[in-house]
């Protein structure tokens, strides 16, 4: 095996801090090999910046992305104010990471930047990891804008401060939010991608009868906060202040597209009552609420796994990404990490690992379709590289059997 791989985590007062002994660390972990590729995880409360700079300056060139998370997640579980990284390293491997200012601004155009990006080599197997702004952009009309792409598209959208809507994206030394962070990866670097979600209807049935661009404005005729009042009890003005307008996140709704309820999570409630969500969606369309239980969720984060170990075929997995949405950290409060120990269930234990809180993620589809733009869920993605023909085992078996011949010929 020539894939390579290591984590560190550190936690200290000042980003910049923090990112320099993480890299650290992780390089120490590595050894002689060289990182292709660096996957960045910080704390929401650090200056992005500041922890670009920092790991980039003991990484070089290495290309590197990440992103702001609640905190971080690692093979020991959850971490607040820390930052981590994950290094990849293979000669098999070509990265070059991206920084795609205009993601806000147009899910379209920055769809169309993707492309670009991809067509510039003739590589078959193209793969693009990213993660973009979770509360500014449109994700998913950017997926709808990918169909019959060359490429396979991979990733998640930031979690930040809730209260400023202000997430983090890193690409190299840069930093900020609106924008959409990417690597690029050509060459034998296999991904078995898996996703569930634990959340499911409780019989509550509403009509979205008013929505305008990310809000929904009512539901049955009523403000969308009157309506959860009648079911939780809690007064409608209550919910549009702390902490009842974060926590609506742990009541998504199951909008009902075909035979299946897309899941749609509200990132708070505004002062007026309306749900602020981050894909539209269209009046007229009926809801229903989805109620999440922490044993529903580690058996789906569970079978995310499986789906990702599955996906990976023959290939040994050497490194674990857990993108979960931020909903699992607040359910999973009184057991902290717990999603991690799930995905260790599957993929034991040894495996590196490196994760954190999003606010959506995007995940492969199948034949030519789009990709497809989830709430609530976990994502796993494990990496690993398909098995070379090992050469000089190759030579032992063919001189002992050459050997064997010359012996009884004799």
């Amino acid at each position: 095996m020539t894939l390579t791989t290591s984590i560190g985590q550190a936690q200290a007062f000042d980003g910049r801090e923090a990112g320099l002994q993480a890299t650290h660390q992780a390089l120490k972990k590595l050894g002689v090999s060289t990182p292709s590729l660096a996957i960045v995880v910080a704390s929401r409360y650090y200056d992005a910046k500041r922890v670009a700079n920092s790991v980039s300056s003991l990484l070089g060139n290495t290309p590197t992305i990440g992103f702001s998370s609640a905190s971080a997640l690692t093979n020991e579980g959850q971490t607040k104010n820390a930052v981590a990284v994950a290094l990849l390293s293979s000669p098999d491997i070509k990265v070059s990471e991206h920084w795609l200012s205009g993601y806000a601004q147009s899910g379209r155009e920055t769809a169309a930047l993707l492309r670009e990006l991809a067509s510039v080599t003739k590589a078959e197997d193209k793969k693009i990891i990213f993660f973009a702004d979770g509360y500014n952009g449109d994700a998913e009309q950017m997926c709808q804008a990918l169909t019959e792409s060359s490429f396979s598209l991979v990733g998640g959208l930031s979690s930040g401060n809730p209260h400023t809507g202000a997430t983090s994206q890193i690409a190299g030394i840069q930093a900020g939010s609106g924008s959409l962070a990417a690597a690029l990866i050509e060459g034998n670097l296999k991904m078995g991608v898996g996703s569930d979600h634990g959340w499911r209807p409780v019989g509550s049935q509403f009509r979205i009868t008013r929505s305008r661009g990310f809000w929904i404005r009512t539901l049955d005729g009523r403000p969308a906060s009157e309506a959860y009042s009648r079911l939780f009890g809690y007064p409608a003005r209550d919910w549009g202040f702390p902490p009842l307008n974060y926590l609506v996140r742990l009541y998504p709704l199951g909008i009902e597209v075909g035979q299946e309820l897309l899941v749609r999570s509200p990132l708070r409630v505004e002062a007026d009552g309306s749900f602020r969500m981050n894909a539209p969606i269209r009046d007229g369309m009926d809801a229903y609420l989805l109620t999440g239980s922490p044993a529903t969720c580690l058996e789906a984060a569970q079978r995310a796994a499986q789906k990702a170990r599955l996906a990976l075929g023959d290939a040994k997995p050497k490194l674990i990404l857990i993108l979960a949405d931020i909903a699992w950290q607040m359910l999973l409060k009184a057991q902290s990490g717990a999603e991690v120990a799930a995905v260790q269930d599957i993929f034991g234990k040894d495996v590196p690992i490196i994760g954190g809180y999003t606010l959506g993620q995007v995940t492969p589809s199948k034949d030519d379709a789009p990709p497809n733009f989830l709430n609530q869920h976990i994502t796993v993605i494990a990496f690993g590289e398909e098995e070379k023909e090992d050469q000089t085992s190759s030579m032992t078996i063919k001189k002992a059997d050459i050997e064997e011949r010359l012996a009884t010929h004799t």
